[in-house]
């Protein structure tokens, strides 16, 4: 797989009144880059939502290291943790793209439901997808 990582450019708006983004922002960041990540190890998330599997947010922790400011550009790597018949956690690393320099550290639990928001057994009811998702468990994508 030719995985690169996301990478994300801090806008104007996303600042604060000290010049640096905003602690909400990487949040956004986190959802952004996770959307990515899902999409280049073949999970679509509009197809997911066509099948009727939703995939809400059940925790986030993200750790503020180092600062970053309007136009900088920083580099998110996920990593798919952990995966479950209903559950799946990624933690992430923000990063300066040259140096290595860590901004941010983050982590982000979900799980599968369907549009009645019940769980989805994703092994049970999906086993190609679950595959998918347990093929990259555990894996650092910088590795690649």
């Amino acid at each position: 797989m030719d995985y690169r990582p996301y990478m994300r450019k801090a806008h104007y708006y996303e600042t604060d009144q000290m010049g640096i983004v905003h602690h909400s922002n990487y949040i956004r960041w986190l959802e952004e880059a996770r959307l990515d990540f899902m999409e280049q190890i073949g999970v679509d998330y509009v197809k997911l939502e066509e099948m009727g599997i939703l995939i809400p947010v059940l925790s986030v922790q993200c750790d503020y290291r180092l600062t970053t400011k309007y136009n900088e550009t920083v580099m998110i790597v996920p990593k798919l943790e952990k995966v479950s018949a209903v559950k799946f956690k990624i933690s992430y690393r923000i990063m300066a793209p040259r140096t290595k320099e860590l901004h941010n550290t983050a982590q982000t639990e979900h799980c599968f439901l369907n549009r009645e928001f019940k769980p989805v057994f994703l092994k049970k009811d999906y086993p190609e997808l679950y595959s998918l998702f347990k093929r990259y468990e555990g894996f650092d994508l910088t590795d690649l």
